[in-house]
């Protein structure tokens, strides 16, 4: 089993910058990808970024050159850094694991005000 716990949304205004946090704990030498998801009341939930253990990362096209994933294998974090946020940012962003099994963390409420 993977737990996964995510950190660091909030309101911000448009233009403005969040940065979140997924930190994962339990069988972590079973995770291969780590990433992040969103859904937006009403919309169907979307790849945001993700990065591979050996580094290789992809990007949602809406958030190309405003989002960044990073990963830290050390802490067993991952980290997406928003910035130029748009009010069509505005979801719930869930932290997401894969290796033998998914695993899902509760997701946390990113707001960003026109």
């Amino acid at each position: 089993q993977v737990q996964l716990v995510e950190s660091g949304g909030g309101l911000v205004q448009a233009g403005g910058s969040l940065r979140l946090s997924c930190a994962a704990s339990g069988d972590i030498f079973s995770i291969n990808d780590m990433g992040w998801y969103r859904q937006a009341p009403g919309k169907q939930r979307e790849l945001v970024a993700a990065v591979t253990r050996g580094g290789t990362i992809i990007y949602a096209d809406s958030v190309k050159g405003r989002f960044t994933i990073s990963r830290d294998n050390a802490k067993n974090t991952v980290y997406l850094q928003m910035n130029s946020l748009k009010p069509e940012d505005t979801a719930v962003y869930l932290c997401n694991a894969k290796g033998i099994y998914v695993y899902w963390g509760h997701g946390t409420q990113v707001t960003v005000s026109s």
